[in-house]
């Protein structure tokens, strides 16, 4: 049993910074790797940012690398999305999820519990 609850989202102009946090519940925190997906409308979730489970290993989409910086402190049961330089395209429903082999996993059936998910809208 794995809880998590996103936080942080909310209206930002275009070139604008945004932190989105993820806290989970449970000691076993430390053993997932965790993974960051958005979903804007009329479009599948797609696939962002993961993290291994140490933290030692990270993977960004293309379409994000140099902008976004996935990070977790896993001794407060948290990870973090960092979010600069923000687009109109960046404008989705951002999810964590935490996958329990600890790997950085980039796809949707590799996790196994999600979050309920944040609005991050970026205007122009």
């Amino acid at each position: 049993q794995v809880q998590l609850v996103e936080s942080g989202g909310g209206l930002v102009q275009a070139g604008g910074s945004l932190r989105l946090s993820c806290s989970a519940s449970g000691r076993t925190f430390s053993t997932y790797g965790m993974g960051w997906f958005r979903q804007a409308p009329g479009k599948e979730r797609e696939f962002v940012t993961a993290i291994s489970w140490s933290g030692g290993s990270t993977v960004y989409a293309d379409s994000v690398k140099g902008r976004f910086t996935i990070s977790r402190d896993n001794a407060k049961n948290t990870a973090y999305l960092q979010m600069n330089n923000l687009k109109p395209e960046d404008t989705a429903v951002y999810y964590c999820a935490a996958e329990s082999t600890g790997w950085a996993a980039t796809t949707l059936g590799a996790y196994d519990y999600w979050g309920q998910g944040t609005q991050v809208t970026v205007s122009s």
